[in-house]
């Protein structure tokens, strides 16, 4: 490896992959760290963005759209048991913390200010927490486990999400080539969740309103994400996130009629209507959080 210590070779190989020809997840040295409220946002009508800081944000790694860090609450008694830190990873204690996963909205590493964007409903844990956080309240966070890393050799780009993965949506277009092509579409309940997305010119982004239809119920995304047509002989790398049946039908599409390699899409349920605290890849447990999809937003 090039870095003399070893604690940055994953640095090494985000560079690798990304300068490869498919993609590939790369874990990073888990961290926690307590970070102090420095202001809260409403983005749209369903997004609370909080906006944290303080020394514990300091040198957070930040290399891929849909990385996700744990907010790590109280029990319910007012206790806080938290993970330490074993190596590259973290040791969890048992029973496990009351925990929720968000996407890495952004980092400024020279501000070391980090954003998550909530998902607002009424009874959600973290929900409920973004909407009361006051600057110098303090949480814990613990990670990113790793990232994505998606090489910017593709010839299309099809992103795909509903107000959940709107904010790892938001950030793959701020951070794909502006000469990247493609599609993104997402599932909002209507206009006022709209969010400005600085899509790049050959990216096509398409809002669909469920209206009053629930969060993650009928077909309309899938109908029309699998409208799209991916030019023959084009290279085409598939993202999509959202509520774990609604999407379900994209994984036979982008298998059988795509017919992408496996590491050329990658699939991941968010969340699941009725399931608090979701977790798409149960058999990874939190001590091995390298694992595949281990999203569990609060919906």
């Amino acid at each position: 490896m090039s870095r003399t210590d070893g604690r940055d070779r994953h640095l090494d190989r985000i560079a690798e992959v990304r300068a490869g020809r498919h993609a590939e997840k790369v874990g990073y040295p888990i961290g926690i760290r307590e970070a102090e409220v420095v202001r809260t946002v409403n983005v749209g009508a369903g997004l609370l963005r909080v906006t944290l800081g303080g020394p514990g944000t300091e040198g957070f790694e930040a290399h891929a759209p849909d990385e996700h860090v744990k907010l790590i609450f109280r029990e319910a008694d007012g206790t806080l048991r938290l993970p330490e830190r074993n190596g590259a990873m973290l040791r969890w204690p048992r029973p496990l913390p009351t925990s929720r996963e968000y996407t890495v909205r952004r980092y400024d590493s020279l501000t070391g200010e980090l954003d998550i964007d909530v998902a607002v409903h009424e009874g959600g844990l973290a929900s409920d927490w973004a909407g009361k956080a006051q600057p110098g309240d303090t949480i814990h966070i613990a990670g990113p486990p790793g990232g994505l890393i998606v090489p910017h050799s593709y010839d299309r780009y099809l992103l795909v999400g509903d107000l959940t993965a709107l904010p790892a949506v938001a950030r793959w277009l701020e951070e794909l080539p502006r000469t990247a092509k493609g599609w993104a579409f997402v599932e909002v309940a209507d206009a006022g969740e709209e969010i400005e997305l600085a899509a790049p010119e050959g990216v096509e982004v398409r809002w669909l309103h469920r209206g009053g239809a629930p969060a993650g119920s009928g077909d309309a995304l899938v109908r029309a994400v699998t409208s799209v047509n991916v030019p023959e002989g084009e290279r085409a790398y598939v993202w999509v996130a959202g509520e774990a049946g609604q999407i379900k039908p994209l994984r036979r599409w982008v298998r059988d009629e795509l017919r992408l390699e496996k590491a050329d899409y990658d699939i991941t349920g968010y969340w699941k209507r009725g399931v608090t605290d979701f977790d798409e890849d149960h058999e990874h447990e939190p001590g091995h959080d390298h694992g595949d999809h281990d999203h569990s937003h609060d919906h």
